[in-house]
């Protein structure tokens, strides 16, 4: 897949999928079997690894644990009918690597309540080997 646009699409739409199934399907076309989403912890978080000398790694890898985070996501945030995911129109490629914005907004309305920051390393066959998460707001 070389349009970063339709990969970034297709990553916001799994996170917004209702049917468990279709998630499921979808998550091995995205990512490949060793796959990691890495996301940056919050400020507390990393205070307290910091505390224990240890540098915190928030991580799902592999497709079962990938599903699980995904899951766990919608349930929370989807499910409720508070909040929707959505692209923000900079999807953007350069060579295996593609980065591109996403908002986290509530049903019905328009204003943000977080935005996010997504850079994936791609494999040759355009599947996400690694996705590094930035919560930004």
């Amino acid at each position: 897949m070389n349009d970063p646009k339709e990969l970034a699409e297709r990553y916001v739409a799994v996170w917004n999928e209702p049917d468990a199934d279709l998630r499921r399907k979808a998550i091995p076309q995205l990512w490949t079997e060793d796959g990691v989403h890495m996301v940056q912890p919050s400020r507390e978080i990393g205070r307290a690894a910091a505390a224990l000398g240890l540098t915190p790694t928030l991580a799902a890898r592999g497709h079962d644990a990938l599903e699980a985070r995904v899951t766990r996501s919608f349930e929370e945030f989807v499910a409720p009918g508070k909040f929707v995911f959505r692209l923000r129109s900079n999807a953007a490629r350069l060579e295996n690597v593609v980065k591109f914005n996403w908002e986290m907004v509530p049903t019905g309305g328009d204003e943000p309540a977080g935005v996010g920051l997504e850079i994936l390393i791609l494999d040759d066959d355009g599947r996400i080997q690694t996705d590094y998460q930035f919560i930004e707001g």
